[in-house]
Parts: C-alpha cells; sequence; structure tokens
C-alpha cells in the first residue's frame, strides 16, 4: 500500500505563485511515476502534470511553461511549481502515483484559488 499526501495550495492573486508539495509513504518501491490532476468546478478531471521515476515529465497544454514538475530528494516526493496563476487555474489539486501493479494511489487534494 501507498499513502499520498499532499501540501501547499491556498489562495494567490492572479499571476502569482504556488508551490504544491507531495510525498508518497509505504510500498514506495513500486511507484514508477507521480503526477497531479485537478477539476475545477463543473469541469472534468484533468491530468497537470506527471514526472516518471526516471524524471521524464509530461504537461497539459493549459500549464506547459508557467508550471513545473520535479522530484525531491527521495523519488517519492514531488514538487508542482506553478507561476503566473490564472484564475482559470483554480481547482482541486490532487496528487498521484501509479505503481507497477497499475493500481492508482490518490491523495485527498488541496484547493487552489486564484483571485483578486
Amino acid at each position: 500500500q501507498v499513502q499520498v499526501v499532499e501540501s501547499g495550495g491556498g489562495l494567490v492573486q492572479p499571476g502569482g505563485s504556488l508551490r504544491l508539495s507531495c510525498a508518497a509513504s509505504g510500498s514506495v518501491f513500486s511507484i514508477y511515476a507521480m503526477g497531479w490532476y485537478r477539476r475545477a468546478p463543473g469541469k472534468q478531471h484533468e491530468l497537470v502534470a506527471r514526472i516518471s521515476s526516471e524524471g521524464r515529465t509530461i504537461y497539459a497544454d493549459s500549464v506547459q511553461g508557467r508550471f513545473t514538475i520535479s522530484h525531491g530528494d527521495a523519488k517519492s516526493t514531488i514538487y508542482l511549481q506553478m507561476n503566473s496563476l490564472k484564475p482559470e487555474d483554480t481547482a482541486v489539486y490532487t496528487c498521484i502515483a501509479k505503481d507497477l501493479s497499475e493500481i492508482d494511489f490518490w491523495g485527498q487534494g488541496t484547493q487552489v484559488t486564484v483571485s483578486s
């Protein structure tokens, strides 16, 4: 089993920055990728960014060039640096850890609100 815990959400003005953190614990040796999804009110779940254990990254077109996903000192920790935030980035951001058994482990989510 893997446990996933996020932190770092909050309220920020348009154009501002936030950094989200996600730490996985438990059977982390089986994790091959981690990432962030978000769900805005009235919209579907959207993949924001993902990073493999080898460091390969993918981003949604809507955040490319503004958001950066990275590993911490341990590959079971990831960060999402969000710059030039827009009101349309407002959503609940949830961290996911994918293991070799193709099981997805989800965190509880953290609210990001971009508003003046």
